[in-house]
């Protein structure tokens, strides 16, 4: 009997971007990170590129890239923002791929991805067609070759959906047992009913699609899968190994094969140190030789189908109605409100589905005027999401248009695949997925709506938004201050709307805090400054100018002057208006800063706000990221007066507080404020420190442990890891440096005294590169006799033992 074990790891996170500003901004639960993408990296997605395989005692005896022996799907818009934000992770990822090519006989291990991860089944066939097109392109341009199989989101499946799937080559899908019907023997009549999961997971099955095609399927072995995911059978790797082997049938003859799919991030996220686990078991299995490691490709290569199956359509995995948990109030939740109820979905949904079908003919209308096939333009555009460069772009126009276009038609065409591309992201799975119309989730795609109607209005002069608003205020949240749809649009969707204007407001405004270049990339926008005058009375601030700006994805440019006030602290007015000409810029510029010269501020308002006739802005226009740095630097004074203020109550009364530590007596509340807020700022201070004194820290420690004060522990902990990577990176740079590996070692000893847990990660990881890379040269001249070489040795040694890696 051939034993073969594949694990498959469906990664994937939903579009964070702001739609407006096509970046992720500030994510304040995902502290202390800056938002879930950076946080879920940190734990999931580099651990399993690096993964540690631990011995008996708990050291590092190697390091593995999981992906390179697993199957798995990542995102394309998660590979997106991992390539811009991780690039190391994104490189481990392709390696890996290219790794499993050699060890599977030629089959690489990643499989492709419906590209926004929307469910399928309930979308228009033209969405299912665009997002099978756009899965297989980005997937191509990514690895390097065409995909043997792609990933369905949730597993949701329908015939038109695979029918889809096999008119673009795709060979395989992975699906739960729950969603095959029947079986047979291919060659025989007779057919077997395994409804309710009883298909034999052990195997491939071959399915005949109604245009004559046929696709294969695997169905995952549902109970080592759901162990994995929700019963902790990652808490121990051989654990994890035995389950697997378990799978296997001695009553079957010929190849077996046991699979499992999850999420990616249960290997990390979901469970800490789960990457571990993986690393063990693969290694366990590997090594023990009781069974093969394979791939989907590979394995269908040896074993093609012997039976075929039928499934039941409009199905998934983690909907136990089907569908209808991205449609209606199925009672598929997360269980973590109960009481709540989920009637939101359908009137959500169904206010997305009219304002993607009331754009379908205003769309094919305006395109088809501008281009041969506006629908083809569509699915070909995946190359410009992944080419932006004004030269590509303006190639790929050329091929498309229907005769040649000037630069406003050039924008409009833009325009409108921009709009395609949001009616897309707004059905992003997880809008549906979890409790309540006001997750982060559910807002995202909404935003993605605001920008759909947006566009509508400048592109087909539509205004679609109030008939939108009114379908959507039928959606009820279960959380009373946010009401209904229609308020959570106007509280997080209307105020984020970005145009061209706004886009200076924000320019203007942070002008006054950080120095741009002539030529500033602002998030995606090019701000060229053509003009930029700064005057001081005082502490007082005038900032006038005049920029062109053009968006790096629709092409859209203007040209605007601005002026700013600044009265220090967060006192700010800022007003925009779109470029009037040299003249009345002069006149303009000569009207406000005369009066700013002779500090008659009111006047200076009044003349800002007679010349730019506008809207007027403040630092509550500037985008979440430099809002929170420049509102940082100006509390820095206050926090420093803070500061000051407790300190001095913590050093004043230190003698008296001594006193009540020595009798027992509890601080009163005060003095208890007064120590947590200094101590806990000393020791992130001392920890943040370029110079790293030990001996200061440990003081510190003793004084919190004296005191009983509470630390604020995840900020603590960053910053006691970032330094330890900071002196693994330096050793690394000059490892024949003895001090900086004696201060590395002394960092990380103290590292260990602390009340809190550090993430030492990345520092074994650079540690491990010594140790293959450093250590062999050292050690052959330790024992040659070289003195030097022999402390090296001894420091180096003693260093991993902290470390918990392993020195031979």
């Amino acid at each position: 009997m051939e034993r073969y074990i594949c694990i498959h790891g469906h990664f994937y996170q939903p579009p964070r971007e702001n739609p407006w500003l096509e970046a992720v901004e500030p994510q304040d639960s995902a502290s202390p990170y800056h938002d879930w993408n950076a946080r879920i990296t940190e734990e999931c997605y580099a651990p399993n590129a690096l993964s540690h395989i631990l011995d008996e005692e708990g050291r590092t005896v190697e390091i593995v890239n999981n992906y390179a022996r697993i199957s798995f799907d990542f995102g394309p818009t998660l590979l997106a923002w991992l390539e811009r934000n991780a690039h190391e992770v994104t490189t481990a990822i392709l390696q890996a791929d290219r790794e499993s090519q050699t060890r599977y006989a030629g089959h690489g291990s990643a499989i492709a991805q419906a590209y926004t991860h929307m469910i399928l089944p309930l979308a228009s066939r033209r969405d299912k067609w665009t997002q099978v097109v756009w899965g297989v392109q980005d997937f191509a341009h990514r690895f390097g070759r065409l995909p043997e199989g792609m990933w369905l989101p949730e597993t949701a499946v329908d015939l038109e959906t695979l029918e889809i799937l096999a008119a673009h080559g795709i060979r395989f899908t992975i699906l739960a047992p729950h969603q095959a019907m029947r079986v047979r023997k291919i060659g025989t009549s007779r057919w077997e009913d395994v409804t309710g999961g009883k298909v034999d997971p052990t195997t491939a099955y071959l399915l005949h699609l109604p245009s004559g095609r046929t696709i294969n399927l695997f169905f995952y072995h549902e109970p080592i899968s759901h162990a994995v995911a929700f019963e902790g059978l990652l808490a121990n790797g051989e654990e994890f190994a035995r389950r697997l082997l378990s799978g296997f049938s001695a009553a079957k003859e010929g190849a077996q094969l046991v699979h499992i799919a999850t999420d990616g991030e249960t290997y990390g996220h979901h469970h800490r140190f789960g990457d571990m686990a993986l690393a063990y078991a693969l290694h366990t299995i590997e090594s023990s030789g009781l069974a093969r490691l394979t791939n989907y490709g590979e394995y269908l290569e040896k074993h093609p189908p012997e039976h075929e199956v039928e499934i039941f359509e409009n199905t998934s995995w983690s909907c136990a109605h089907g569908v209808e948990r991205w449609k209606s109030d199925c009672g598929c939740n997360t269980g973590m409100h109960p009481g709540w109820n989920q009637k939101w979905r359908e009137p959500l949904r169904e206010a997305l589905d009219w304002l993607r079908d009331s754009l379908v003919t205003p769309f094919e209308v305006s395109a088809g005027e501008l281009l041969r096939d506006p629908w083809k333009a569509r699915d070909d555009y995946i190359h410009v999401l992944l080419n932006r460069s004004v030269e590509f772009v303006d190639s790929w126009l050329h091929n498309h248009a229907a005769r040649p276009l000037s630069r406003e038609e050039k924008v409009t065409v833009l325009k409108l695949l921009e709009l395609q591309r949001h009616a897309m992201l707004m059905y992003t799975s997880d809008a549906w997925f979890f409790d309540d119309l006001s997750g982060i989730e559910t807002i995202q795609v909404l935003r993605h709506a605001g920008r759909v109607l947006q566009l509508a209005q400048e592109t087909l002069q539509k205004d679609l938004e109030p008939g939108f608003l009114e379908r959507l205020e039928k959606a009820k949240s279960n959380i009373a201050s946010y009401g209904d749809g229609r308020k959570i649009y106007e509280e997080f969707v209307r105020p984020a709307v970005v145009d061209l204007e706004k886009l200076v407001a924000h320019y203007a405004v942070s002008s006054l805090f950080e120095s741009y270049p002539q030529q500033a990339r602002v998030y995606c926008y090019i701000v060229d400054r053509e003009d930029l005058r700064v005057f001081q009375a005082g502490e007082v601030r005038l900032a006038v100018g005049r920029v062109h700006v053009r968006s790096e994805i629709t092409w859209e440019s203007g040209q605007y002057s601005f002026g700013v006030l600044h009265f220090g602290d967060h006192n700010l007015n800022a007003t925009v208006r779109r470029f009037q000409g040299e003249e009345a810029y002069e006149a303009m510029v000569e009207g406000i800063v005369g009066p700013f010269q002779r500090a008659d501020f009111p006047e200076v308002i009044r003349c800002m706000d007679s010349h730019f006739q506008g809207k007027r802005y403040s630092l509550h226009s500037l985008f979440k990221e430099e809002q929170r740095r420049i509102l940082e630097r100006i509390l820095e004074v206050t926090l420093a007066e803070a500061e000051a203020s407790y300190r001095h109550i913590y050093e004043h009364y230190a003698p008296l507080m001594n006193f009540l530590h020595d009798l027992g007596i509890p601080l009163p509340r005060e003095f208890q404020a007064a120590a947590e807020f200094v101590l806990n700022r000393s020791l992130r201070r001392a920890l943040e420190s370029e110079a790293f004194n030990p001996t200061e820290i440990h003081s510190i420690l003793e004084e919190i442990r004296k005191r009983k004060v509470p630390l604020d522990t995840a900020p603590l902990a960053l910053a006691a890891q970032q330094v330890i990577e900071r002196m693994a990176e330096q050793f690394l740079e000059d490892p024949a440096n003895l001090s900086l590996l004696q201060e590395f070692a002394s960092a990380v000893e103290l590292i260990h005294s602390l009340p809190f847990q550090v993430n030492l990660w990345r520092a074994q990881n650079l540690y491990y590169h010594a140790l293959k890379t450093v250590y062999p040269g050292f050690r052959r001249k330790a024992v040659e006799g070289d003195t030097k070489a022999q402390v090296w040795i001894e420091q180096f040694t003693s260093l991993g033992r902290k470390l918990a890696v392993r020195v031979e």
